[in-house]
């Protein structure tokens, strides 16, 4: 085989390895289970497609505030008096690897597993 190929094969191993794990990282959660947690303690355990109307939930701590909105099955954080503003501009929440997080507040919003449901330690 010439070098060609050889790096050919190469950079299309590299490729197609990169779409693969582009779609293992930005699929969609499995469960609909989100926890709203403030320095590791759970606030609130919220199961979206069990919300029906829009809410709202004002979270207060370390200074300062945040308004979490939960519209059609989905979350965001709608308004936040932090100066970076990068929680709200993370939008709603798409996808399980990736939470929402407001680091001047202390405030994590992740998918999580559904109470009841059997995980292995090794997988969590």
């Amino acid at each position: 085989m010439t070098r060609t190929k050889i790096w050919t094969a190469v950079c299309a191993m590299i490729f197609l390895a990169g779409i693969w794990g582009s779609i293992f990282v930005l699929r969609t959660p499995v469960s609909n289970t989100v926890e709203i947690a403030q320095e590791g303690t759970v606030l609130y355990r919220l199961n979206l497609s069990q919300i029906q109307e829009t809410q709202t939930l004002r979270i207060t701590g370390h200074g300062g505030s945040n308004i979490v909105l939960i519209e059609n099955g989905q979350i965001r954080i709608s308004h936040a008096d932090c100066p970076d503003q990068t929680c709200v501009k993370m939008g709603w929440m798409k996808t399980k690897t990736l939470p929402i997080v407001c680091l001047p507040h202390r405030l994590v919003i992740r998918y999580t597993e559904e109470p009841g449901v059997n995980v292995d330690g090794a997988t969590r």
